[in-house]
């Protein structure tokens, strides 16, 4: 990507999560939950599978609506967009996919295949726009997904699991990204089952387990002196009970 300085977003209202669960066929998968989060930061959501990790996200994102609970950003909903495990990619090429997203979005007509080529052009996708996106590798579907986050010109930026199945050299082209974001101004909520990657990329941490809130903290403090048992077990690759 290059350096091209992009003006930085400000005013991200908090998210708030208030006594928040989640029950399928009777059986409560997340909370009650109770969170506040502010300001810029990176959000690392971690925890074992079956957390709740995917769950709080889609939550609070909007894509689930909570079985009780509410929640709330605080008088005025932010922009968003989010980036799945598995990017959702139209059967178009990756030019296409760009120019889709700001159609949706209102970009006048003339606008568009401009800013989607300055997209990919920033994303190291420029040799690829006229490649179908589904035969793209996993990164390079990544990196797409990423660019058309970037058009949307987000406040707050929700990524799940967003470098699970890549190799190393594709991890780092989408940790850049994040970063990228981050410094633009965009808040920042990821989950993660990667110990070295929240390391590298956290401001603070959710750590979940079993639909359960366990700690919200500095990301200094929690791998260093983790309050729980839960997290001190996962920090050393145990079994989380």
């Amino acid at each position: 990507m290059n350096d091209m300085a992009t003006p930085t977003l400000t005013g991200t209202p908090p998210l708030e999560l208030q006594g928040v669960t989640f029950t399928h066929r009777g059986q409560r998968l997340l909370g009650p939950l109770d969170l506040r989060l502010t300001g810029c930061r990176r959000t690392l959501v971690m925890g074992p599978n079956g957390a709740g990790k995917s769950l709080l996200m889609r939550l609070a994102h909007g894509l689930l609506a909570p079985s009780a609970g509410r929640v709330d950003w605080q008088g005025r909903t932010p922009r968003q967009a989010m980036v799945f495990q598995r990017p959702v990619l139209l059967k178009r090429s990756a030019l296409a996919n760009l120019t889709y997203a700001l159609a949706v979005n209102g970009t006048p007509r003339p606008e568009r295949r401009t800013r989607a080529r300055e997209a990919l052009e920033r994303f190291g996708l420029a040799a690829l726009e006229k490649r179908p996106a589904r035969v793209l590798s996993g990164g390079e579907q990544q990196r797409l997904a990423l660019a058309r986050a970037w058009l949307l010109d987000p406040e707050v930026l929700f990524l799940d699991e967003p470098t699970s199945a890549l190799d190393p050299a594709a991890i780092q082209a989408v940790e850049d990204a994040v970063q990228e974001f981050h410094r633009r101004g965009t808040r920042i909520l990821m989950s993660s089952h990667d110990l070295h990657q929240a390391r590298r990329l956290a401001d603070e941490v959710l750590f979940l387990n079993a639909g359960r809130l366990i700690e919200h903290g500095d990301a200094a403090t929690f791998f260093t002196a983790p309050a729980s048992r839960e997290a001190r077990a996962f920090i050393r690759g145990e079994l989380v009970l």
